[in-house]
């Protein structure tokens, strides 16, 4: 049975029956209920026991173990060690960074569907289908790569480029540039393949070439939020490279994990304080850049 309708300016606008609102319904408590089975079994799946996170003998091992950290060790030689350690997790963020950007920006042109083989800049060929296979192969060789570049984490690269290059920051370095090279080139083609379309009608409509309209077309739309997002990821790598020593990739990571294993604790909490510093530097220094370039 259906419920009366309605009049608007002339115009009779049906309620929902009981059957679509009964549908509409049953839809809603079935994705509730899914919702629920799937956060027991993640909860069951991950072994999680908050009793012991919270018990009295979990909150006294934390707090014996806090105390231990106090007071730092402040003393010139870990000082200069932390220093040091500060400048190589610096450095490896940095240049991973810029590794990452030029391995993007290498590849996400050919990841792009409206600069490769669709879209306004192809609308005016003739729809050959072997040309639209040649273009449609590099793209999806693209999409391919940038896939995997970012699929497999930071770490795993670390421990795959040690066994490369050996112990220390190139292979940090190297890690921190393939994992955000693939990430950068993800981001970087959905911002492609959203650029304003009038642009490139306007300069199509004057008899520009397909490198003049990048050129002037797109990459002027584009670029802000590639700055955006490539710094972004440097704040990111900032945290990242702390992290990345414990698989002997250098930086803060590798004395922390030193300090941790030989029970260094005076000595882990002045690393800590390090980081905290750099990370903190690193974000105003973000933001002050976002501030002038964008």
């Amino acid at each position: 049975m259906r419920l009366s309708s309605s009049s608007v300016g002339g115009q009779h606008i049906p309620w929902p029956s009981h059957e679509h609102l009964g549908k509409s319904n049953l839809r809603t408590y079935l994705v509730l209920a899914g919702a629920m089975a799937l956060f027991v079994w993640s909860y069951r799946g991950s072994e999680i026991h908050l009793g012991q996170l919270f018990s009295r003998e979990g909150g006294g091992q934390i707090l014996a173990y806090i105390k231990k950290l106090f007071p730092p060790d402040f003393s010139p030689m870990v000082l200069q060690e932390a220093l040091k350690g500060t400048v190589e997790t610096f450095a490896i963020s940095f240049m991973g960074t810029l590794l990452a950007v030029g391995i993007a920006l290498s590849i996400v042109f050919f990841a792009s569907r409206n600069l490769i083989y669709s879209g306004l800049l192809y609308e005016m060929e003739a729809k050959e289908q072997w040309r639209q296979t040649l273009r449609l192969l590099p793209y999806l060789s693209a999409r391919g790569v940038l896939n995997l570049l970012r699929t497999v984490p930071e770490m795993v690269w670390a421990l795959i480029f040690v066994f490369l290059v050996g112990l220390g920051p190139f292979a940090g370095v190297l890690a921190l540039g393939v994992h955000t090279g693939g990430v950068l080139g993800k981001l970087f083609g959905e911002v492609l393949e959203d650029v304003d379309p009038q642009p490139i009608e306007s300069l199509q409509s004057t008899g520009a070439r397909r490198f003049q309209i990048l050129f002037y077309g797109i990459l002027p739309q584009v670029l802000p939020q590639f700055v955006s997002y490539t710094l972004y990821r440097w704040e990111v790598n900032i945290r990242v490279a702390a992290v990345l020593g414990f698989v002997g990739a250098g930086g803060l990571g590798q004395r922390i994990h030193i300090a941790i294993s030989l029970f260094m604790e005076n000595q882990l909490l002045t690393l800590i304080i390090a980081i905290y510093i750099l990370v903190t530097l690193v974000d105003y220094l973000s933001a002050y850049l976002r501030r002038r370039v964008i």
